[in-house]
């Protein structure tokens, strides 16, 4: 479905109706093995950042902030903010984190919003265009694309950038019983907007993540990075 098609756009999206997951539920193994999200990146954790950025989201903060994490659960507990762990076993992939998320907030939120751990540098108005793309569109989930870094202005797939209804939650309940893992082909079925963020103004590094050491070193040179 094309964010640019011709329906009347549905109510406007708050923050209020929103619970944000930062999902660290990975196994890190492109890193070693080690909990990608503890990893240090200018002084703090990598999931630090990340709850950071959705701290500083340009339509509100939303309701609901989250880690989602298999390992080091009392060190994420420590920070204040609610853990969650996978309900379906296996280290199953970011798919895992979306249904764990929505079994928690989907009887007291409208929408979900997922980010990665990984990628401390995604856009503060992540969320305002993605409830707006949503919105527009009546659709049931918004999903960011961007470039790969500033050397490609082409866009690809973010998939673990979303944002969807929570009412979502049976159809992901019974695709991931079913076998399914990708993302993107349980989003694919649904009524899905992309969001690109090539804009003259979107820095092309905000979607960079760190899945390797040699990633995260590359964040902490000031030519890779932004605040």
């Amino acid at each position: 479905m094309s964010p640019t098609s011709a329906i009347a756009a549905g109510p406007a999206i708050r923050a209020d109706q929103v619970c944000a997951v930062v999902l660290a539920g990975g196994e890190g193994r492109r890193m070693g093995g080690v909990d990608k999200g503890l990893q240090v990146l200018r002084g703090q954790p990598l999931a630090r950042h990340a709850l950071q950025r959705l701290q500083q989201q340009t339509l509100g903060v939303p309701r609901t902030l989250a880690i989602n994490a298999n390992r080091s659960q009392s060190v994420y507990a420590n920070w204040g903010f609610p853990v969650w762990t996978d309900t379906v076993g296996g280290f199953a992939g970011p798919l895992a984190g979306f249904h764990t998320a929505l079994e928690h907030c989907a009887a007291t939120h409208d929408y979900l919003l997922t980010v990665p751990c990984d990628s401390p540098q995604f856009p503060l108005d992540l969320l305002a265009r993605l409830a707006q793309a949503l919105a527009a569109n009546q659709a049931n989930v918004a999903m960011a694309c961007a470039p790969d870094g500033p050397q490609d202005r082409s866009v690809r797939r973010q998939p673990v950038f979303c944002l969807l209804k929570t009412s979502l939650y049976a159809s992901l309940t019974q695709f991931l019983h079913e076998g399914g893992r990708k993302i993107d082909a349980w989003t694919q079925v649904q009524r899905q907007v992309e969001v690109a963020f090539n804009l003259a103004h979107d820095d092309p590094r905000a979607f960079f993540n760190a899945n390797t050491l040699a990633d995260l070193h590359m964040l902490e040179d000031p030519a890779t990075s932004h605040s």
